[in-house]
């Protein structure tokens, strides 16, 4: 990889790390559906008059609006709106690998490793620990539940995404964009039902730079920069190249969150922590460690 992609792939889960902070700031001025809501009506808008319609079935553009957009920052949102903190749901949310790994072995007949199953079992022990701190934290059991959820959709998007990469060739950024046009009606929807027109009529009203600000970051950085500079990169290098890359995405996160939220973890959440990235190291080089050693 060259120095200036390099320099590229790390800006990119840099944004995508700081991303949760910027989540919580717009979470404190906006209700969770409504943050949405308008998210991904800046992402599809004014960018589909400049972003070329993907050439596939719209129940294939559907299924991946409303699993990987909708149906993750729904409940992502909504779980730090009730109680999980930036940093660490920048860390349970990469459970979507693991979620991956299994839908892909249930629907795609994708075979489970060895490694697979070691890190699910390791990484589970992690959000154990997690799990029993909810009462003595910031965290609470509805919001850990909620962002594994949130993991689960991102999980079920990529075995859709796949699907679609096997079957027709589409762009990133045009699904990203195309596909943001969506999200924004059962965010609505939802958040005239749960969140009601006072709150929402209000809160647009008294909103300010800070959730407008975060509003352009989630559009433009996060989603619009991220996921075409990541596919981008993805075209130009194998995936076990650039994938790993991710890993950095909570350390960041976790990182960011304390040095601007103050957010601050005790030792077992910090074992919890730890034996979370041990799975995640060992779920996406397992495979490479265990041909190393065969061949030797």
């Amino acid at each position: 990889m060259s120095q200036k992609d390099w320099g590229l792939a790390l800006l990119v889960v840099l944004a995508w790390g700081v991303n949760f902070v910027v989540i919580r700031w717009g979470l404190d001025q906006l209700p969770p559906l409504l943050l949405g809501a308008l998210r991904f009506s800046l992402v599809a808008l004014p960018a589909v008059f400049f972003v070329k319609r993907p050439k596939l079935p719209l129940r294939w553009l559907i299924s991946y609006a409303m699993t990987i957009s909708f149906g993750q920052f729904a409940l992502l949102f909504s779980a730090m709106y009730v109680g999980m903190p930036a940093g660490l749901a920048s860390l349970v949310l990469q459970a979507q690998m693991f979620f991956t790994i299994l839908f892909a072995g249930l629907f795609l007949n994708e075979a489970w490793r060895a490694h697979h199953l070691l890190s699910m079992l390791i990484a589970a022990c992690g959000l154990g620990l997690l799990a029993s701190q909810s009462g003595d934290t910031a965290m609470t059991v509805t919001g850990l539940a909620l962002t594994l959820s949130a993991a689960a959709c991102w999980g079920a998007g990529n075995i859709i995404n796949r699907r679609i990469s096997q079957r027709y060739s589409v762009p990133l950024l045009s699904l990203v964009v195309w596909s943001a046009l969506i999200p924004p009606l059962p965010f609505l929807a939802m958040s005239w039902m749960l969140e009601g027109p006072t709150l929402i009529a209000s809160s647009i009203l008294d909103s300010g730079l800070q959730a407008w600000g975060s509003l352009l970051y989630l559009a433009a950085i996060a989603t619009l920069f991220g996921y075409s500079a990541w596919g981008g990169l993805l075209t130009r290098y194998p995936a076990a190249q650039v994938a790993p890359l991710t890993l950095l995405v909570p350390v960041i996160g976790l990182f960011s969150a304390w040095i601007i939220l103050g957010e601050t973890l005790n030792f077992i959440q910090g074992a919890g922590i730890l034996l979370i990235l041990a799975g995640l190291i060992i779920g996406v080089f397992g495979a490479r460690l265990t041909r190393a050693k065969a061949s030797t």
